[in-house]
């Protein structure tokens, strides 16, 4: 059941999270030109309903950084983690092709190739390896060192107003660099669904890109998890 839980949730969150950056972004959609701020909440709201959901189930990780960050911390047992990993991304994958589905019209009458992209995947706002890698390092770090301290070591805390409050904080500050994916599977799994989904004048799924918000979140939820074991423990 606990991988069932991080599959249909992370599922849920992709699903949720891509289909407001479609309703944004993608042409004739009654929500086209909203702007980042309803981005930004929208990805919040979509963490607090999977998490509300599933954290009784999984304990709500959806994301291999946080996973392998309470792995480091000491609060997930490790023999489980490939496992919830390649849940996550599975789950990523098929709410990125639900979101497809769901606006399929205005992927075809979209234009723009850029945009259809980044309703699945991340892109930075400029283009330069070592600022994004520290970008999502950094958010990424604040994200699963935040989860540790507020969630994890404060058992009180109402789990998923917290983590959305996370999310939100990083989103609305530091994810203005490059769209803050914090999530390997995040990037990862609708990056591959884009990759698979037939849109009409579709561009490449930029796999040059793609490594930097993979890599740099799992280093900063690693950090951030050692960090948690000495400082908050």
């Amino acid at each position: 059941m606990p991988y069932l839980g991080e599959f249909l949730g992370t599922a849920i969150l992709i699903f949720i999270g891509c289909s407001v950056n479609a309703n944004v972004n993608l042409s004739k959609t009654k929500g086209h030109g909203a702007g980042w701020g309803v981005i930004v909440i929208g990805w919040a709201v979509a963490v607090m309903v999977s998490v509300m959901m599933f954290d009784h189930i999984s304990g709500a990780h959806f994301n291999p950084a946080v996973t392998i960050g309470l792995a480091i911390a000491g609060e997930f047992a490790w023999e489980s983690v490939v496992f919830y990993i390649a849940c996550q991304i599975g789950g990523a994958i098929v709410g990125g092709i639900l979101t497809w589905l769901q606006f399929r019209l205005h992927f075809n009458i979209t234009e723009d190739k850029d945009a259809q992209l980044g309703v699945f995947a991340t892109s930075p706002a400029i283009r330069s390896v070592g600022d994004n890698f520290i970008s999502e390092f950094l958010g990424t770090f604040v994200l699963v060192f935040a989860v540790c301290g507020a969630v994890v070591f404060a058992p009180e805390t109402f789990t998923p107003i917290a983590v959305a409050g996370i999310i939100l904080a990083v989103g609305a500050g530091i994810g203005g660099a490059t769209g803050y994916a914090i999530n390997p599977a995040r990037d990862l799994g609708p990056r591959i669904a884009f990759w698979l989904v037939p849109i009409k004048n579709k561009r490449n799924a930029d796999w040059g890109y793609a490594w930097i918000p993979i890599v740099a979140p799992i280093l900063g939820g690693a950090v951030a998890g050692a960090l948690a074991y000495f400082v908050l423990t």
